[in-house]
C-alpha cells in the first residue's frame, strides 16, 4: 500500500502541477486520472496490479498525503488501512488511516467521494493522433535540456522540430536571447510545425527517467505524450500543443 501511495505522489504532486487525482479501482484493475489546473497536462494511468481499494474516489490535497508518508512515526512497523462506510449494503472507501507501531500516533487522510470527483475532474477524451516520432530519451538528453532551460529562464515554452534525422528543441527567437540543441539524433519522422510545449511541465516529467522508463511520442498534429513506467504503474502524460 505505502509503495503505491508513494508512486502516486511521485507522479502527481511531486511534479508541481497535478494536485487532485481520480482513482477507479476494483479487484481486476485500478486506473488513475489527473489534469493540471491550466489544462496543460492530462494524465491517465493504470497500475500493474489492483491497489486493493474498491470504488471510485478522489484524492485531494496530495501535499497532505505526501507529508503523512514522510512522517518518521510511520517509517517502521506502521499500518495504513482503508477507511470505509456502508451505504445500502455497499462499502465505499472514505480515506486512509495511518497508525504508528505503538498505536499512539494517528492520522486520517480523507478521500473525495465519487460524485464530487466526477464533477471536479471530468474525464477528458483524447481523440488520438498518429505519432510521427517515438523514442526513449536518455538522462544525458534531459541534462542538456536542463542547461538550455537555465540559459533561457525567461522562456516558458520551447518548439520541437526535426532537422533531417535530428530532433531539435528551440528557445526564444530572433528578437530575444535564444538557444537550440539536438535533443535526440537519429529519429525517423518529420515535425515541421511551430507547435510549442510548456518547458516546466515537460522537464519535470522527463526527470522521472532517473528511476523509470520514459518514452516520448510527438505528433505533427499538435500533441506530445510522455509514457512513464515506474514498475508499479504506467502513467501517460498528454500535452496539447500551444501556439507560439
Amino acid at each position: 500500500m505505502k509503495d503505491t501511495l508513494l508512486d502516486i505522489v511521485k507522479h502527481t504532486h511531486a511534479l508541481g502541477f497535478l494536485n487532485l487525482v481520480k482513482i477507479v479501482s476494483d479487484d481486476k484493475e485500478s486506473t488513475i486520472e489527473s489534469m493540471a489546473d491550466d489544462r496543460s497536462v492530462i494524465m491517465k494511468g493504470k497500475f500493474h496490479k489492483p491497489i486493493g481499494i474498491d470504488g471510485t474516489f478522489g484524492m485531494p490535497q496530495l501535499n497532505k498525503l505526501d507529508i503523512l508518508l514522510k512522517v518518521p512515526e510511520y517509517k517502521d512497523g506502521a499500518t495504513i488501512t482503508v477507511s470505509t462506510r456502508d451505504k445500502e449494503g455497499t462499502h465505499y472507501p472514505t480515506g486512509l488511516h495511518f497508525e504508528n507501531a505503538g498505536g499512539d500516533f494517528k492520522n486520517d487522510y480523507r478521500f473525495m467521494n465519487a460524485e464530487i470527483i466526477e464533477e471536479k475532474l471530468k474525464t477528458v477524451k483524447f481523440r488520438g493522433v498518429n505519432w510521427d516520432i517515438e523514442f526513449e530519451p536518455g538522462m544525458a538528453a534531459v541534462t542538456r535540456l536542463t542547461y538550455q532551460v537555465q540559459a533561457n529562464s525567461e522562456e516558458t515554452s520551447f518548439i520541437a522540430k526535426t532537422d533531417g534525422t535530428d530532433l531539435k528543441f528551440y528557445f526564444g527567437d530572433h528578437s530575444t536571447h535564444a538557444g537550440e540543441f539536438i535533443f535526440q539524433p537519429g529519429v525517423s519522422g518529420t515535425l515541421d510545425k511551430n507547435w510549442a510545449w510548456p518547458v516546466a511541465q515537460v522537464l519535470q516529467i522527463l526527470k522521472l527517467a532517473e528511476s523509470s522508463t520514459v518514452k516520448m511520442h510527438i505528433s505533427n498534429e499538435g500533441a506530445l505524450q510522455l509514457t512513464v513506467d515506474s514498475g508499479i504503474g504506467e502513467y501517460q502524460f498528454i500535452l496539447p500543443a500551444q501556439s507560439k
